[in-house]
């Protein structure tokens, strides 16, 4: 793999630093450390930028001799520009095939949220992303990874993703996805009278079997690589976003993985 490492001076980017070192990774992997310096801003103008540049080309290094220490061939750059461009851009012209970067979470209120960068990076990268949160945890076992699927072709990719790369001995994927209904199946789970009892029961096992369907086609492809999963179907009566980060809350989960195009929200 091509493996793309964002980095600035953030303790979320030195958790990303610490979870690419210690994953494991296929056979021929290359990890290359980027960190962007922005020249537009006030303080380039003078001699202190010498100094910045300095700082940057030392942390990039730092990063690539750690994950070198983990049997890693990895190396740095830094690169002058807004850091969401020269991401994207750098991960577009040398082909990653994955982008790691910290998250830069911001706070307990808004855990669920994404610093610009990040958010950015996820949004338009040409390859998938893997976002990091600092949550001072680490694990010596095998990870617990929540794949979240709705049987879309993103869906499919992202079983495939997870399938295709080594993990640590013990590692579990739970799959998790949610049952669809209609609008008239929700109203009937909700007791609002004057519904055909018979359309609903079809529109609620056809919801089922999409879920079972998704469900199924994802833990084939992973336990065709010896993969232990498991699996949690769950009645939408939230967005798949909240049911999504309430199962990894409560599981608890160490990786959510999802495609980028679900079907209806995903």
């Amino acid at each position: 793999m091509k493996i793309l490492l964002a980095v600035d001076s953030s303790s979320a980017s030195q958790a990303a630093v610490d979870e690419v070192a210690t994953r494991p990774w296929p056979a021929g992997s290359r990890v290359e450390v980027l960190t962007a310096v922005e020249k537009s801003q006030p303080w380039t103008l003078g001699a202190i930028v010498e100094e910045v540049n300095a700082r940057a080309q030392q942390q990039v290094e730092d990063a690539a001799k750690h994950l070198r220490s983990h049997g890693l061939a990895a190396d740095g750059r830094v690169a002058e520009g807004d850091p969401k461009a020269v991401i994207l851009d750098h991960a577009a012209a040398m082909g990653a095939d994955l982008i790691v970067v910290g998250a830069h979470g911001l706070g307990a209120v808004e855990r669920f949220l994404l610093g610009s960068v990040s958010r950015a990076v996820l949004r338009f990268a040409p390859c998938s992303v893997a976002i990091v949160r600092n949550t001072g945890a680490r694990r010596d076992a095998g990870l617990k990874v929540l794949l979240a699927v709705d049987g879309s072709e993103g869906s499919r990719h992202a079983a495939e993703s997870v399938a295709a790369r080594p993990w640590s001995a013990g590692t579990e994927i739970r799959v998790l996805s949610a049952v669809e209904l209609g609008l008239s199946a929700l109203q009937a789970a909700f007791e609002i009278p004057a519904f055909d009892t018979t359309h609903l029961e079809s529109q609620r096992a056809a919801a089922i079997q999409r879920t079972e369907d998704a469900i199924d086609s994802a833990r084939k492809t992973l336990e065709a690589t010896g993969l232990t999963t498991s699996e949690s179907i769950s009645v939408l009566v939230a967005s798949p976003k909240e049911i999504i980060l309430q199962e990894a809350a409560a599981w608890p989960a160490d990786w959510i993985v999802l495609g980028s195009h679900g079907r209806s929200g995903l």
